[in-house]
C-alpha cells in the first residue's frame, strides 16, 4: 500500500526555519511529482510547492517564493521542504502528496491530481 510519512514540523518564532521531510513507500511508478499543501483551520487547502521526479521542475506559490525550497532524493523517494524566514501566516497543517496524473510540475499543484496524501505535520509560527 502507498504511504506518505511527513516529519519535521514544529513551533518556531517568526523568522525561524524548519525542514519538512516526506518519504513515499509502496509506489512503483518511475515518474511522478511530489507536492506540498497546507491548510489552516477555517481556510481552504493551498498548494504550496511541487517538484517533478522526471525533469526536476518546481513550483512555489507566490507567498513562499524566495523563502521555501523544495528538493527530492529520488533514490530515497523522499521530498523535502526547507522553510526559511517563517511568518505567522505560514502556520498550518502541511501535507505532502503524490501526483498520480502527471510527473510535471510547472504550475500550482491541483488537488485532484494528487491521489496519495500524508497525515500532515503541524507548523506553528508564533512569538
Amino acid at each position: 500500500q502507498v504511504q506518505l510519512v511527513e516529519s519535521g514540523g514544529g513551533q518556531v518564532q517568526p523568522g525561524g526555519s524548519l525542514r519538512l521531510s516526506c518519504t513515499l513507500s509502496g509506489f512503483t511508478l518511475d515518474y511522478y511529482a511530489f507536492g506540498w499543501f497546507r491548510q489552516a483551520p477555517g481556510k481552504e487547502r493551498e498548494g504550496v510547492s511541487c517538484i517533478s521526479t522526471s525533469d526536476g521542475g518546481t513550483y512555489y506559490t507566490d507567498s513562499v517564493k524566495g523563502r521555501f525550497t523544495i528538493s527530492r532524493d529520488i533514490a530515497k523517494k523522499t521530498v523535502y521542504l526547507q522553510m526559511n524566514n517563517l511568518k505567522p501566516e505560514d502556520t498550518a497543517l502541511y501535507y505532502c502528496a503524490v501526483n498520480v496524473v502527471t510527473s510535471r510540475c510547472a504550475g500550482t499543484p491541483l488537488n485532484y491530481q494528487y491521489g496519495y496524501w500524508g497525515q500532515g505535520t503541524q507548523v506553528t509560527v508564533s512569538s
